[in-house]
């Protein structure tokens, strides 16, 4: 234990003393004791730290340990914290098991390491569980619970820490989990949590409110529900602030991400710059990845005073805040308009208070009337958090991911799937009520498989096709291998402009959303052009007709102008489309159609360089030229680049002696 608590403060040197709540975590044995355990705890109460403690003492006993996180922001932020041990402890740290003995996974990885690596499971002594309250999430809760029921299967020895906040139904997933629970209330900044109203504060509206709350404080995040209103909003404010120098410096930062990409600034780029000059930044994901890393960084930093951003940053990485503001409490749901969950309110109000910096956090719902006041003090400060729920039945495409990858682990029969997905928390609470509801999905969801060629019945049971494997081995939905799959037997011409429009309908595809509907004409002009016909024109289509114009060399900046979209999220949806093509590709080989292939890999590197067909052989041979320079040297020399010279080379404008003579060493 001394050679662990030395490595701690090696690596973490503001640690002078466990907190209370990691005082009490020890005292109970947590880390003497075998059994799995569930520590809930709130938000920055030091739940990470005791999940090192454990791993610092399997790894040191010769043992493996995976650190699981849902998100890859989580992912990467966490491999730069335990970075530090790879120093201080040799230790060395990674995303593969099999090359690292703390290895940070996420949730979908690590459920595809069970399936394709199952030996790999048999030498993990530890598997460490953050976040563990999203084992109730719609997506990534199915994925969660399935990965560990196979991982206790795999290895009925493997231990299991789960870092959760407190959920109400704690004790039924103890026992699921066959765990022990320790709880603590220890925040290391009191939370004030409070319902303010508009009326009461002599202002006129709730932005006003946003203000007046903004003069007070040192730092704010505040959510509200639409991408839109995070720009109104963070507009609205910066207009009674006054410029300072250290914001002007972080608004010429958010104006390089494009120009550094070949593209003007975008208005989204424009408006967020002119923003953050006042030190005021809106957040969400029509930006660039850039310029969102910057906002979180400067705002980590002490050098912005708010962020206006969309509920989904609450998962994301780290990011406290003296005072938390929740302007809007609720959101647009596929059912309609409703109150956000009392789960995600806490969840929001978590990020209130930074340690080392704040003696209080302050966490403000805004009511526009007493009235409405009271009603939401009563349902969300006074009121408990929901029960957590498996998903896996109401997720259909999950329960066939799952059911897939059990087939291909050596399931034959229903009853053998039965009995896996009884031990899942699925399983273990519905057995409560009857089996007849599971055992009916289950049946529902093999009758799909088989009729869309991913799983086949033979005279030995349920087996898994070629296609089905590819399914299994994937990160992608059931419901895009199917759709891909149709959509090649079913074309008699695949063309670029054909594929991008498939692909924009498939799930797995982050979509390129409107700004406003006023361009809904301009997006079914350029599909109609392209032969594509359609009725209805959401933001499917337009990430279709954006993707049709990124690969004829149109820039961020144009597009967003012309359809009125975020041009952010053109490269984005550019490079996942680019690795959906190569998947089309294997979907392609599994059902034996061979004469795309070519096609494939040609359309696939057209979406990741964002090129025309001429220049394609340009940007692919030569590293780090890119689709701006290479049509600047094809426009001045055509195609045959072997008989220029490395001087002709570099008249082109941002070719220098370096770059000239990689592109003349490509060509020989």
């Amino acid at each position: 234990m001394k050679n662990i608590l030395k490595i701690l403060k090696n690596c973490y040197p503001y640690l002078k003393d466990f907190n209370p709540a990691q005082k009490a975590a020890l005292k109970s044995g947590f880390l003497e004791k075998d059994k799995n355990y569930v520590i809930a705890m709130p938000t920055a109460s030091g739940k990470t730290l005791l999940g090192i403690l454990a791993a610092l003492k399997v790894i040191n006993n010769g043992g493996k340990v995976i650190y699981l996180v849902p998100l890859i922001s989580l992912q990467n932020e966490k491999l730069q914290e335990f970075k530090k041990l790879e120093n201080h402890a040799k230790i060395k740290i990674g995303r593969d098991p099999r090359y690292s003995d703390l290895s940070v996974m996420i949730y979908e990885s690590f459920d595809i390491l069970t399936r394709t690596y199952p030996e790999i499971l048999s030498d993990v002594d530890l598997l460490v569980v953050d976040e563990f309250h999203m084992l109730g999430d719609y997506s990534r809760g199915p994925i969660l619970e399935c990965a560990i029921t196979k991982a206790k299967k795999l290895n009925p020895g493997i231990r299991i820490i789960a870092l959760s906040a407190t959920l109400k139904n704690m004790h039924e997933i103890a026992k699921w989990l066959d765990a022990e629970v320790f709880e603590h209330d220890y925040r290391p900044v009191p939370l004030h949590k409070d319902v303010l109203v508009v009326e009461n504060h002599n202002v006129r509206n709730k932005n006003d409110l946003v203000f007046k709350l903004l003069k007070k404080s040192r730092q704010m995040l505040v959510f509200v529900s639409t991408r839109r209103f995070t720009e109104s909003l963070a507009n609205y404010v910066a207009k009674k602030l006054q410029n300072r120098e250290k914001f002007e410096k972080i608004a010429k930062k958010i104006l390089e991400v494009p120009k550094s990409k070949g593209s003007p600034p975008t208005p989204t780029c424009k408006k967020l710059a002119k923003c953050v000059k006042k030190g005021v930044a809106f957040h969400h994901a029509g930006l660039f990845n850039e310029q969102r890393s910057i906002i979180e960084e400067e705002f980590k930093k002490g050098n912005l005073l708010m962020i206006t951003a969309t509920p989904t940053l609450m998962y994301g990485v780290n990011l406290p805040s003296q005072v938390v503001v929740i302007r809007d409490y609720k959101r647009w749901t596929p059912t309609g308009i409703q109150n956000i969950p009392i789960f995600d309110y806490e969840q929001m109000s978590g990020r209130a208070g930074r340690p080392q910096y704040d003696k209080k956090g302050y966490s403000y719902l805004i009511a526009k009337t007493n009235e409405e006041a009271e009603k939401l003090y009563e349902y969300y400060i006074e009121g408990d958090i929901e029960e957590t729920r498996s998903q896996l039945l109401d997720n259909k495409d999950s329960l066939c991911k799952q059911i897939i990858g059990q087939i291909a682990s050596g399931c034959r029969d229903i009853n053998d799937i039965i009995e896996f997905f009884s031990d899942t928390f699925c399983g273990y609470q519905i057995k409560k009520f009857s089996y007849d509801a599971l055992e009916y999905e289950i049946e529902d969801a093999l009758d799909f498989l088989l009729d869309s060629d991913l799983i086949k019945m033979t005279s030995a049971g349920f087996k898994i096709t070629k296609l089905g494997e590819l399914a299994s081995k994937s990160n992608y939905s059931v419901e895009t291998v199917v759709k891909l799959k149709e959509f090649v037997e079913n074309t008699a011409d695949l063309n670029i402009n054909n594929l991008i429009y498939e692909l924009s309908q498939t799930p797995d595809l982050p979509l390129i959303s409107f700004k406003n509907y006023n361009y809904k004409d301009r997006v079914k002009e350029k599909l109609l052009e392209n032969e594509i016909f359609v009725w209805d024109v959401g933001n499917r289509e337009a990430t279709a007709a954006s993707l049709i114009e990124w690969v004829n060399e149109k820039t961020e900046y144009e597009i967003e102008n012309f359809f009125g979209v975020y041009g952010g999220s053109v490269r984005r949806a550019a490079y996942e489309a680019s690795k959906l093509s190569k998947f089309l590709k294997d979907i392609c080989e599994a059902i034996n159609i061979y004469k795309y292939s070519h096609d494939l890999e040609k359309y696939s590197a057209r979406l990741y360089y964002g090129v025309k067909e001429d220049i394609l052989h340009l940007v692919v041979r030569v590293k780090g030229l890119g689709r701006r320079r290479a049509r600047k040297i094809f426009n001045m020399f055509g195609d045959d680049i072997a008989s220029v010279s490395e001087k002709e080379l570099q008249k082109v404008e941002g070719i220098g002696p370096k770059l000239a003579s990689a592109i003349k060493k490509a060509f020989r």
